[in-house]
């Protein structure tokens, strides 16, 4: 028996209209645990990385072991890491946003070191001559003077968080990339595809809008261009 010429569903079709509709929820669902796994593990890794930064920044000795360890961390292939975090977090969220935060480390620190480390020292001492303190110098000149390259950092680690999300679906918690998985094992052609096409469209909104966010947070840089 075949399928009827318009159920798309049962000729298992890579473009299925149908599939949206009658999958809405679960689409929905794997968006949300998509998107609340990518921000907590960037905010967390941001909330860390410019401690670490601002130690490196200010105690040379420093900058070696925090860029050193930060880097290694990175080269850590993904479902090692997961493997490795297994024992402490279990099957849990937990062990993919903390998985994702020591990924996003690297990039945050490195580049929110740079932007630090490029704020002229002239800038610094007419900050100083001025009557700025450490703590006033470091939230009024250096953070907003840091701020482009920190912000190209954070773009790079939102992408690569989406993206990574997406192997937690071997603990369970992959938003879209448990449709993947899924889809994959059972080859559903349409929810592969639809879930694939989704990731993609959250990277480049997240993008997106944090290059907006640094357009506005930065306007000198735009009379300088």
């Amino acid at each position: 028996m075949t399928a009827p010429p318009d159920d798309c569903l049962a000729r298992n079709e890579w473009l299925c209209g149908a599939y949206l509709s009658s999958r809405r929820e679960i689409l929905w669902d794997a968006v949300v645990q998509h998107l609340q796994l990518t921000l907590a593990s960037v905010l967390i890794g941001l909330v860390i990385a410019v401690p670490l930064a601002l130690v490196a920044r200010h105690r040379r000795w420093a900058a070696g072991p925090v860029l050193g360890v930060t880097t290694i961390l990175y080269t850590v292939p993904s479902l090692a890491m997961f493997s490795l975090l297994l024992p402490v977090y279990g099957l849990s969220a937990s062990l993919v946003v903390t998985g994702l935060v020591l990924y996003s480390l690297t990039l945050l620190v490195r580049n929110i070191l740079a932007g630090l480390r490029a704020v002229p020292e002239e800038t610094r001492q007419a900050a100083r001559g001025m009557g700025y303190g450490p703590l006033r110098l470091l939230l009024a000149v250096e953070l907003p003077l840091a701020l482009p390259a920190a912000m190209a950092g954070l773009r790079i680690a939102t992408v690569s968080a989406v993206s990574l999300v997406t192997v937690g679906a071997i603990v369970g918690y992959g938003g879209l990339g448990n449709l993947i998985y899924s889809g994959m094992n059972t080859y559903f052609k349409a929810q592969v595809l639809t879930a694939s096409v989704l990731c993609v469209v959250i990277a480049v909104a997240a993008d997106l809008l944090l290059l907006l966010a640094q357009r506005v947070l930065t306007p000198w840089t735009r009379r300088q261009s």
